[in-house]
């Protein structure tokens, strides 16, 4: 049993790191299905399960001064990648498409909220979910730390974010082929040429790790400091809407221009989810089937409000496609997505993915504060 705090933090890093080499080093399919992240969190948690980790003062200190810390930071850098100028470059129906996946999602999520009866755990559990499917896994640990998710709930969302996931994906993929069948319904002129001339807001030059992580730890720090001051909901809250708002402000500057913002913000989630399943002791596993079939009447809601709203905004199939991918899926999957539709369009997706890094916080925890109540 390790019961040391230093050794503790290592083993859990070294997870982190293992997993996130075997994904990006090997081809193995596994990872098309199970995202390297829920392999962190799995692992994380059967360690704890079998008693690996002491649930000991040292233990415990450690694990919320290193989350505490690395939250804020990880968002900051999410945020700081975030162009708007290419955004509003994507189009009229682009843009109305992904607002309208933006607003569907919520409104399905409290819907179900009212049709299941969620209690607490499982109401704050779903509204991390929310943080995840309109952005990604870096909102989703944002918005699950503010509401205050248990361990063992957010590993029940995170699979329901894995497997549900998984099979939308397959599902956009399979209609691609029928795109000018729902084009005629929705009657609407199909015209991505343009999409193409958008670039992606890719950073440039030398990677600067060291300053961006020097950069990350005093927002942290100075986040920290504020949320001591005044209070919004809570104190979690309170850190991450003010790394979220000072990521926004970044972005704006040339901090924005600073390559490598992403893999040390990467390298910070994975290192947060293998804190949390860390502590995650699930004995039973009874009521995940309930989680994942909630989650399925979730997209479904969802699809049927994407359709009605295609029908009257008259969308192709490509933009709600995209747009909703770019919500559940994000960086990883949306530009593959618009890749089958165009090779051109890669850039598209990615751009609206992005933005899922700053709509994912915010409206995670709206959605979930209105679950809670």
């Amino acid at each position: 049993m390790i019961s040391n705090p230093l050794t503790y933090l290592f083993i859990v890093a070294l997870i982190a790191t293992l997993f996130h080499l075997v994904e990006s080093r090997t081809n193995l399919k596994l990872f098309k299905f199970v995202p390297a992240v829920v392999m962190i969190y799995a692992f994380s948690m059967l360690l704890a399960s079998m008693g690996v980790f002491a649930q000991n003062d040292a233990i415990s200190s450690i694990y919320k001064l290193t989350k505490t810390n690395l939250l804020p930071a990880m968002l900051f850098l999410m945020l700081l990648q975030v162009d708007f100028r290419h955004f509003a470059k994507l189009g009229k129906k682009l843009l109305i498409a992904y607002l309208l996946a933006v607003f569907s999602i919520a409104f399905s999520f409290i819907v179900v909220a009212n049709l299941f009866h969620f209690d607490k755990d499982m109401s704050a559990a779903f509204g991390a979910l929310a943080g995840s499917w309109m952005g990604g896994t870096a909102n989703m640990v944002a918005v699950g730390s503010a509401l205050g998710v248990s361990e063992d709930a957010f590993a029940y969302a995170l699979v329901v974010d894995s497997v549900d996931y998984t099979l939308w994906v397959m599902l956009l993929l399979f209609l691609t082929p029928f795109a000018h069948i729902f084009n005629r319904f929705t009657k609407s002129e199909e015209n991505l040429a343009y999409l193409g001339e958008i670039g992606c807001a890719c950073s440039m030059g030398a990677k600067r790790y060291w300053l961006l992580i020097l950069l990350a730890l005093f927002v942290s720090l100075f986040s920290q400091l504020i949320a001591q001051q005044f209070v919004i909901l809570n104190t979690t809250t309170t850190i991450v809407l003010i790394a979220s708002l000072l990521g926004i402000i970044g972005s704006f500057t040339k901090l924005r221009k600073i390559n490598g913002s992403s893999e040390v913000a990467t390298t910070m989630l994975y290192i947060i989810i293998a804190l949390i399943g860390s502590r995650a002791v699930i004995e039973d596993f009874s009521g995940l089937g309930i989680y994942v079939f909630v989650g399925f009447v979730i997209l479904l809601i969802h699809a049927l409000l994407m359709v009605v709203g295609a029908k009257i905004f008259k969308l192709d199939l490509f933009s709600i496609a995209v747009a909703s991918l770019s919500n559940i899926g994000g960086v990883a999957s949306a530009p593959i997505l618009a890749a089958t539709y165009d090779k051109s369009l890669v850039s598209v997706g990615v751009l609206m993915a992005i933005m899922g890094y700053l709509i994912g916080t915010f409206g995670g925890l709206l959605v979930g504060y209105i679950l809670l109540m």
